[in-house]
């Protein structure tokens, strides 16, 4: 009786390499099926937000955790702290955005993203972010991957946090949700003009909260964390 083996590089063995990658070797829990999917609210939460919005805050000089990019949607996922997700509708209050339409949202407990292409030795090269597709093609792709640390640590630290509530040199939760905020508002409004044919882009002044001028670091210091 002849037994057919798995082509070495299939679908199959490429799901095993991720899954190994991700609970191995970052010690985050997935969903442990086909197609494989990131849990969060456990090791991490997501702020997601549109390609455009997000490519402006990665050229800001705003730190962030890894970032990845859903390819069907064109959104990118900035992860965070695990909490983050609750805290976000108080801190967008803070920020003085409370009362604005944003297309920003935050996954936490019980919600779950797709796997990014897995990077380093044996996986290929990274997706990369720019005018064209990325360069690795997949449900998702990592546009700034984490780096493997010790299994259950070493990425976790590194992940953006509350400044009431981090430790060490973790990026700055209130920057970050800041900055997303003033650029997905900017990149709303500017859609919404580009779609009207109103001339150039800078004929109406854009409304922005503190979050801008914070960002900026004009915002009042008594008001910063």
């Amino acid at each position: 009786m002849t037994v057919a083996l798995p082509r070495p590089g299939g679908p199959a063995d490429q799901w095993c390499q991720a899954r190994r990658w991700y609970e191995h070797e970052l010690g985050w829990p997935t969903s442990g099926a086909a197609p494989l999917e990131l849990l969060t609210g456990l090791r991490f939460d997501v702020l997601d937000l549109p390609l455009d919005a997000g490519s402006a805050v990665l050229s800001r000089p705003v730190r962030t955790g890894p970032v990845a990019l859903d390819v069907r949607t064109r959104r990118l996922w900035f992860l965070v702290a695990a909490g983050s997700a609750d805290e976000l509708p108080e801190l967008l209050d803070w920020l003085e955005w409370g009362a604005v339409p944003l297309d920003l949202a935050a996954l936490g407990q019980g919600g779950r993203i797709a796997a990014p292409v897995p990077v380093g030795p044996g996986h290929g090269r990274l997706g990369t972010l720019g005018p064209g597709k990325p360069d690795k093609p997949g449900r998702a792709v990592w546009v700034r991957p984490p780096a493997p640390g010790s299994p259950g640590g070493g990425i976790e630290p590194s992940l953006p946090v509350t400044g009431l509530g981090g430790e060490g040199d973790a990026p700055d939760l209130a920057r970050l949700v800041g900055a997303a905020a003033t650029e997905v508002h900017r990149a709303r409004l500017l859609r919404a003009r580009r779609a009207r044919s109103q001339g150039p882009a800078d004929d109406q002044p854009l409304a922005f909260s503190y979050a801008s001028r914070m960002s900026a670091g004009t915002r009042p210091r008594s008001l910063t964390l």
